[in-house]
């Protein structure tokens, strides 16, 4: 079958960009993808689900083909509107999302915000970090926060991105990022996930600016009462095999009206790629 058509759409003056599988008839199922990813990870969930859903898939600013902040600053803020932005503007209200890490944390945030446009909601390890690793942020002074974030910009404004001499080069490092990606899965994120450079190198095509955690954001009792306001159902995916915190066991889940928690054995943090299969019965039953 042809493969999504490329689209773009403006968000505080930013050219953002999102691939449209079609079936445009059909009820609006949004995709968005984690930090330092990119629209095209989502492509195996999308070929499964195109049939029955009008599948979008963004590229969130500072990623993929979508443009960077010319002051490389990334607060949830903006990626909220951004997100808020294409369901307006596409009028996909109400949507169904799929949501991985970065991408899960913006779409929760969204669905607290504007409950009445989210008809279901699954998130991927989607709550940022556990209580343990907020409350050692938050023990720390605004001023050295502050500072610390001055000193990573700084470092990062005097690098240049890294440079892989081949393409295969940038595969062999794919695959090191997560050793459940099969060779297939692994070129097929390099490929849609890297550019080349001029003198023939391959670089990723992520901002290495949206590693820096901005100084301030909400805070944990903030953030429970975002996740209290929540309506629709609310399936939070985990995998076993990762480092990221589950909500049934930190006591996360408590602040939830609607939500179950589903892990995966077998499964890291990408448990979109490293189950395929078991996570997309698992999301077509709950969708």
């Amino acid at each position: 079958m042809p493969g999504p058509t490329s689209h773009s759409f403006f968000s505080q003056r930013l050219r953002l960009h999102y691939v449209d599988w079609g079936n445009a008839g059909a009820p609006p199922l949004l995709l968005v993808h984690g930090g330092r990813d990119h629209c095209r990870n989502w492509d195996w969930v999308a070929q499964a689900l195109r049939q029955d859903w009008h599948v979008i898939a963004p590229d969130l600013r500072g990623h993929g083909d979508s443009e960077w902040p010319s002051d490389g600053n990334y607060n949830m803020a903006g990626f909220v509107y951004d997100l808020a932005q294409l369901i307006h503007q596409q009028r996909l209200s109400p949507v169904t999302i799929v949501a991985h890490s970065l991408g899960g944390n913006i779409a929760i945030r969204y669905a607290g915000v504007f409950a009445e446009h989210v008809r279901k909601l699954v998130a991927i390890e989607g709550l940022g970090p556990s209580p343990r690793m907020m409350a050692e942020r938050q023990a720390v002074a605004p001023a050295e926060r502050m500072r610390r974030w001055i000193e990573e910009r700084r470092g990062l404004a005097g690098r240049m991105p890294r440079r892989y001499p081949t393409i295969e080069d940038a595969f062999r490092r794919m695959q090191e990022e997560n050793a459940h990606l099969s060779p297939e899965q692994a070129r097929h994120l390099t490929v849609h996930g890297a550019n080349q450079n001029e003198d023939g190198t391959y670089s990723w095509k992520f901002d290495s600016h949206v590693r820096v955690n901005p100084p301030a954001d909400m805070t944990q009792e903030d953030l429970e009462t975002l996740w209290g306001r929540i309506t629709c159902p609310t399936m939070l995916v985990y995998g076993k095999e990762s480092w990221a915190s589950n909500p049934q066991e930190d006591g996360r889940i408590r602040h939830f009206k609607t939500a179950e928690v589903v892990a995966f054995e077998g499964a890291g943090h990408w448990v979109h790629h490293d189950k395929t299969e078991e996570f997309l019965a698992a999301v077509k039953a709950f969708i």
